[in-house]
């Protein structure tokens, strides 16, 4: 029989290892609710006040800015520190001809979103890292070179916004072929082409740690006569 007083291992100690799953246990919860609530503050909407406030003093924006950022014009240019690509909001442009209220840019965005969502884009498109890999990704399409002044698109729909030209073309989409997939056309109104529009610069804002991956390469091929994937 072995001694009682014999001096065990403690990784043989049945109390050492249900201390230690208590400890990683209640150490993983309160992570895990850490990790919630700063998700939830990334993953908010900010105000209008939020983001004149950043353009005015030339900082970042909240990563989901507020509906009124399609009153604004929105770039992509690599961040150094980063490492990668983010949006950067300047100086205010009219978008359909007018600056848009919070409560109009809302539900314009509003009205959008469920278009996007009723037409069903996702069977072909990419939205934010969702969807299909039919048709191109949409993540940033707002700021696709082919649809800003001088390119192909504002030319082919005869044009002379990117929004105009965006909201043309989703009205009739078999007008203006532009790919071997073509787009059919969805019975998109005038006014849902402009919501949807605006969903798009809106996701254009958005900083999605530099995705879709290589989009500023696609970019720079493009104005130097390259392929454009997007």
């Amino acid at each position: 029989m072995a001694n009682e007083n014999e001096n065990l291992s403690v990784w043989t100690s049945i109390s050492f290892w249900r201390r230690s799953a208590a400890w990683v246990t209640g150490f993983a919860v309160i992570l895990l609710i850490w990790l919630t609530f700063d998700t939830m503050g990334q993953i908010s909407m900010g105000t209008d006040a939020d983001l004149q406030k950043a353009v005015a003093e030339g900082k970042e924006i909240n990563r989901v800015p507020a509906p009124t950022v399609i009153n604004y014009h929105i770039d992509y240019k690599m961040s150094k520190t980063r490492g990668h690509e983010v949006p950067v909001i300047g100086a205010k442009e009219p978008f359909f001809g007018k600056e848009w209220s919070p409560k109009e840019a809302a539900a314009l965005l509003h009205l959008g979103k469920l278009t996007v969502q009723a037409k069903n884009c996702m069977n072909c498109h990419t939205l934010l890292g969702n969807g299909a890999y039919y048709a191109p990704d949409l993540t940033k399409a707002w700021l696709d070179p082919a649809w800003q002044k001088g390119g192909p698109m504002q030319a082919m729909t005869n044009t002379g916004t990117t929004e105009e030209a965006m909201a043309k073309f989703l009205q009739n989409p078999s007008q203006y072929p532009t790919h071997a997939r073509m787009m059919p056309n969805l019975g998109i109104t005038a006014q849902e082409a402009k919501g949807v529009v605006a969903f798009l610069k809106h996701m254009s804002s958005i900083d999605t740690n530099g995705f879709p991956r290589n989009f500023s390469k696609t970019v720079e091929q493009f104005k130097t006569g390259g392929t454009n994937a997007h």
